[in-house]
C-alpha cells in the first residue's frame, strides 16, 4: 500500500514563487534587471522537484511559474530576428515582465519588513507606573538565525542528491508510523545534546518517505517554537542546527 494518501503536507511558511525567486537572485547574487533565465529556471525547478519528491501540496502559483520560465527560456533560445530600421521593429525582451513583477514584489515585500521593523519596536515601547524589579529574571532576546524555508527545502534538496536517494523512496505504511509530535521530541534530544550543533544531514537517518517528511515539519515546528534554530555561515555551505537555550 502507497503512501500518497497518508502524507500530502502543506506547509504555511511559502510565500509564493516571487517569493522564491526573489530568495533565488538574492542567493546566487543575480542582477534582477539582467536575469539568467536557464541558470533561474534550473534553480527553481530543482526546489519545485524537491517539494514533489516530498509530496508536498504546491500551490498552482507555483507550477504557473514553472511553465512561464521555461516559455521563457524557449523564447530565449530562439535566434534573434534582425531590426528593420524602416518599420522601427523592436523585439521585446521576454523577460521584461517577470523583471517587473519581480522588482514590484521586492518594493512591498521591503516596505513590509520595513513596517513589520516599526511594530516590533513601538512594541518594546510603553508606559507604566513606577516599580521595583527586585527578583525578577532577565532574559535574552531570541535569536533564531536567519535560514529560511527555502535554504531549508534546498539543503534537504542537496541532502537527497548527496545520499543518492532521488530514486522512489519506500513509501510502505508500517504498523508504527512516528507522529510529528514523537519525531520533535526525538529532534530535541538530538540537537540538545551537540553543543556544538549537529549537521542537517544527521537529522534524517531512514531512507523513508515518512520519516523524511516527519522530520521536515518536526523541525519547522521546533524552529517556530524557538526550541532550535539553523545557521549557515556562508551561502552554499552546510547548514546547522543547534538547541535553542532557555
Amino acid at each position: 500500500m502507497k503512501m500518497n494518501q497518508a502524507y500530502h503536507v502543506k506547509i504555511d511558511s511559502f510565500e509564493g514563487p516571487l517569493d522564491l525567486l526573489l530568495h533565488l537572485i538574492n542567493r546566487y547574487e543575480i542582477d534582477i534587471y539582467d536575469i539568467p533565465v536557464a541558470q533561474i529556471t534550473e534553480q527553481y525547478m530543482q526546489y519545485i522537484h524537491t517539494m514533489q519528491h516530498l509530496e508536498l501540496n504546491i500551490a498552482s502559483e507555483y507550477l504557473v511559474m514553472a511553465a512561464t520560465l521555461l516559455a521563457i527560456k524557449s523564447q530565449m533560445l530562439l535566434p534573434k530576428q534582425e531590426i528593420d530600421e524602416e518599420f522601427d521593429d523592436y523585439d521585446e525582451d521576454p523577460r521584461e515582465e517577470l523583471m517587473h513583477r519581480l522588482i514590484e514584489y521586492r518594493k512591498y515585500k521591503e516596505a513590509a519588513d520595513h513596517l513589520k521593523e516599526k511594530e516590533n519596536d513601538a512594541n518594546q515601547i510603553f508606559t507604566r507606573p513606577p516599580v521595583v524589579f527586585d527578583e525578577i529574571e532577565m532574559k535574552h532576546p531570541v535569536i533564531q538565525g536567519d535560514i529560511s524555508i527555502y535554504d531549508m527545502l534546498g539543503a534537504l534538496g542537496k541532502m537527497l542528491e548527496r545520499k543518492k536517494w532521488t530514486q522512489p523512496l519506500d513509501t510502505k505504511i508500517k504498523r508504527v508510523e512516528v507522529s510529528i509530535e514523537q519525531r520533535m521530541s526525538e529532534v530535541v534530544k538530538i540537537v540538545k545534546a551537540s553543543k556544538q550543533g549537529i549537521t542537517f544531514d544527521r537529522l534524517f537517518s531512514e531512507r523513508t518517505r515518512s520519516h523524511i517528511v516527519v522530520t521536515f515539519m518536526a523541525l519547522l515546528e521546533l524552529m517556530k517554537d524557538a526550541q532550535v534554530y539553523c545557521k549557515q555561515e556562508k551561502h552554499f555551505e552546510e547548514l546547522y542546527v543547534f538547541y535553542l537555550e532557555d
